[in-house]
């Protein structure tokens, strides 16, 4: 009954089912079901046997072998989202889904918003809203991962979501997040204002060039980051 939240409903439905990509949960069906007159609206998506990375990563993080492994597919998946013109905007160890089988699903695009694509394919994204019925100054998205111009309410595209690999991808390595806080304000601060102790600090032994792709994720400047997910994608693979 909240329009909002079935808008929302409705957005990562069509977002999620315009992407056809082995690392991206597939979804079958949308529609409506249940008492004439009170239609409920639905998504049927493929059921995924296994666990998402937050159940996964203990406080020593994953074995190096799997951050790759695990790393490189939701890459994939994130360059795939971003040439159909499509910007998560809520990556976060919750949202990757690992099967039996080491296969990687990223899910839940309902804070997705497809942009437009310009004539130079540069991506168009739309600002961030505050919702004013949640927490004080909660701000759309998981706020431990957000990138700091989404932090602020600025204009985002998908070099948003690579920020937020990168935090994803810092805490798969160390078993920590690389930004925290006793609050919401705080955390937002701590992205917009912090540099994170570098993973190679707490994870001895990784790659010096992991830990260089980690830093280039995190930059605060967007401009410095990678500008590409495929870009990224094949650096993790030269590392593995």
């Amino acid at each position: 009954s909240d329009p909002e939240r079935k808008r929302r409903f409705v957005l990562e439905a069509r977002a999620a089912s315009a992407l056809n990509h082995p690392n991206i949960i597939t979804i079958y069906d949308i529609g409506q079901a249940g008492p004439e007159g009170h239609p409920a609206d639905f998504i049927a998506m493929e059921f995924v046997a296994g666990k998402a990375l937050d159940q996964l990563i203990d406080r020593k993080g994953l074995r190096l072998s799997e951050t790759l492994h695990y790393a490189t597919q939701v890459a994939d998946a994130l360059a795939a989202a971003h040439a159909a013109g499509i910007v998560h905007r809520d990556l976060k160890p919750g949202n990757v889904m690992v099967n039996e089988s080491g296969c990687v699903k990223v899910l839940d695009f309902g804070l997705a918003k497809l942009t437009e694509q310009g004539g130079t394919g540069a991506f168009r994204g739309a600002e961030v809203s505050v919702a004013p019925k949640t927490d004080e100054g909660m701000i759309v998205g998981t706020v431990s991962y957000m990138s700091p111009e989404q932090a602020e309410g600025k204009k985002v595209d998908a070099r948003t979501d690579i920020f937020s690999f990168g935090a994803v991808l810092y805490e798969m390595i160390t078993g920590r997040r690389a930004f925290v806080g006793d609050s919401i304000v705080s955390i937002l601060s701590s992205i917009l204002r912090d540099q994170p102790k570098p993973a190679a600090e707490i994870a001895h032994g990784i790659p010096r060039e992991l830990d260089r792709i980690v830093t280039r994720c995190l930059q605060k400047d967007p401009n410095r980051r990678y500008q590409h997910a495929g870009d990224l994608k094949i650096d993790l693979q030269r590392v593995k």
